[in-house]
């Protein structure tokens, strides 16, 4: 194959594999490990690198990676906020803490007995296995919407765990292997406190410098991304040249640093780097799991099975219960936490590394080292697949989302919009409505729908809102400029496609441009203003369930005057009407109109 065909085909396979999750919502890593496997039983990328006398093709590969898993961890930190750990800072405390050394030694010891691997290389391997895999955990929480003080919590303890799991392993790796005659526990105390120094001051230092400078306005707007870019990956490689892996430890700490730096908007860096991520994140596991020896990982059989099934069912839930004890979150909590520990890249790649890293090593006396990054990639892999499954069932089992799916949020509270929520209610429809007008609130919430008295056009209104994004967000103020803005706010959240916006009247859309506007709700000419009239001249909202008894065209002789706003189709969805009219609206079976009812 040839070289730059294979570079254009990862990043195609990559946006192919997360597609096609997002449709089948299936795990996202799970399609790309699949495919990753498929393309290393053809090629790899180490194929094509230099390879000298006596010199591995691997090393510029794993300097590539470092890199991009740099960044990586750089946008985790972006996304962690201090305030989140109002509810959840005891739990993520125990986690990174206790929960950590418990399935450090927990997988260890599962290693040494389930697979057989010696003791030096079941230590290591349970080191790298701390990790919990944010890039995985992140697209599971939105799908599945668990409670916020759940999501908080594991969103804090799969970044912060990431730099952790590292260091570990180069703990264990230094003492076991490269100073196993010598090792003793002040050394790797020494080691420890010297590699968290490093990162946590040079993080917090770089994040000081570019949060001054973006203040000062030293740095053009359109340079803020590069320079966000570039300065992680200066820092990374810094402190991996003193220390190794304090460089994750550091790029980690200057994303929260910028994250929670008062006065400074980062949102146009956030969103360069969520997609810079997402690109990486698919290219880094197609481009590692090629390299995973399928043989080898098929000879593990029942052995492989029974590892995974201890991680599952033995390790993390023994690990989140023994943490979480005496925490405040509640017992059906907890049990969602112990239900969820996925593996991602940063195990992916801190295992190859070393993987790579043992065999440059001679007479090590490591009984399995050859195994190292099959196994966790069998890890990831069985994790991946069992966890993105069950973390949805588990979840509405617990109590802990909405088994609907069907949740929105509704930007405005007039009197027309309460009784339209009232109708998506009735549907199953997890309805939220936010104002900033306190009089309309008090009126929702005395009907019985949940309203908050907040400014959705501000960043950190999402925040007090328990919208986890995955469902659909209604932007009905009778200010066009102030639903523009709403849109523009929770266009990231809740995705293009299921951000929509009505408009007050039907010509002042003329000075603003379609990119900041939501898909334009309901039929044409049913504005704001319009409902609203109808809504006092006695037009009620009704939903009507059809049946082989009352069809779609009974329902229409039976209301004459109505006009169709939303349906429920055969799946369950809640479908809004829109002027771009992409849904055949004949296969609703539930409908939500607004009639005149007949005298």
């Amino acid at each position: 194959m040839d070289f730059l065909f294979y570079l254009a085909l990862v990043p195609a396979l990559a946006f192919f594999a997360q597609w096609v999750a997002w449709r089948t919502r299936l795990p996202g890593i799970l399609l790309l490990l699949l495919l990753g496997v498929a393309l290393g039983q053809f090629v790899q990328l180490s194929d094509f690198l230099p390879q000298g006398e006596g010199q591995s093709s691997s090393g510029p590969l794993f300097a590539v990676v470092a890199l991009a898993v740099a960044i990586i961890m750089f946008e985790g930190g972006l996304s962690l906020r201090i305030q989140d750990l109002r509810e959840s800072g005891s739990a993520v405390l125990r986690m990174c803490t206790l929960g950590t050394m418990l399935t450090f030694a927990g997988s260890a010891v599962a290693a040494h007995h389930c697979l057989g691997l010696g003791w030096k290389v079941s230590w290591l391997l349970g080191a790298i296995l701390i990790v919990t895999g944010p890039t995985v955990i992140g697209p599971l929480l939105r799908q599945v919407q668990p409670s916020r003080r759940v999501s908080n919590t594991l969103k804090w303890e799969g970044i912060v765990s990431d730099p952790i799991g590292a260091v570990f392993a180069v703990l264990v790796f230094d003492l076991l292997f490269l100073h196993a005659s010598e090792a003793s526990a002040a050394d790797a105390l020494l080691l420890l406190l010297k590699t968290s120094a490093i990162g946590v001051l040079s993080g917090a230092a770089m994040g000081f410098l570019l949060a001054s400078a973006l203040k000062r306005f030293w740095i053009p707007d359109h340079l803020h991304g590069v320079a966000a870019f570039g300065s992680a990956l200066l820092v990374f490689a810094g402190c991996d040249h003193f220390a190794h892996e304090s460089g994750l430890i550091a790029v980690t700490v200057y994303g929260i640093w910028l994250s929670n730096s008062k006065d400074l908007d980062i949102e146009h860096i956030v969103e360069f780097k969520e997609n810079l991520r997402t690109i990486l994140i698919g290219c880094l596991f197609i481009v590692l799991a090629s390299r995973v020896d399928v043989g080898q990982v098929w000879e593990m059989g029942f052995a492989g099975l029974t590892f995974v099934l201890m991680l599952l069912l033995v390790v993390r839930p023994v690990a989140a219960f023994v943490s979480l004890f005496g925490s405040p979150l509640n017992l059906n909590e907890r049990a969602f936490v112990a239900g969820l520990a996925p593996r991602g890249i940063v195990a992916a790649a801190v295992s190859s590394v070393f993987s790579l890293r043992l065999e440059q090593l001679e007479n090590v006396g490591a009984a399995g080292a050859d195994q190292l990054a099959n196994v966790a990639f069998l890890a990831i892999i069985g994790t991946v697949a069992i966890y993105g499954l069950a973390a949805a069932p588990l979840a509405s089992w617990l109590g802990l989302s909405d088994s609907s799916g069907n949740s929105v949020l509704i930007a405005g509270a007039d009197a027309w919009v309460v009784a339209f929520a009232k109708e998506l209610n009735s549907c199953g429809c997890q309805t939220v409505l936010v104002d900033t007008n306190y009089s309309k609130v008090t009126k929702a919430n005395l009907a019985g729908i949940d309203a908050v008295c907040a400014n959705i056009a501000n960043e950190h209104a999402m925040d007090e809102l328990a919208v986890m994004g995955s469902g659909k967000f209604f932007a009905m103020t009778p200010n066009d400029q102030v639903n523009g803005l709403a849109v523009r706010e929770c266009r990231g959240l809740f995705g293009r496609s299921n951000t929509y916006q009505l408009a007050f009247k039907a010509d002042t859309q003329r000075g603003m441009s379609r990119s900041g506007m939501g898909r334009s709700l309901f039929s044409e000419g049913l504005t704001h203003s319009a409902i609203a009239r109808l809504f006092a001249e006695g037009f009620k909202f009704k939903t009507t369930k059809l049946s082989e008894e009352f069809t779609r065209d009974d329902f229409e002789n039976y209301y004459p005057e109505h006009h169709l706003l939303a349906g429920i189709s055969s799946s369950g969805e809640l479908v809004p009407v829109t002027t771009d009219d992409i849904v055949d609206s004949r296969t609703f079976q539930t409908l939500i109109a607004l009639v005149r009812t007949p005298e």
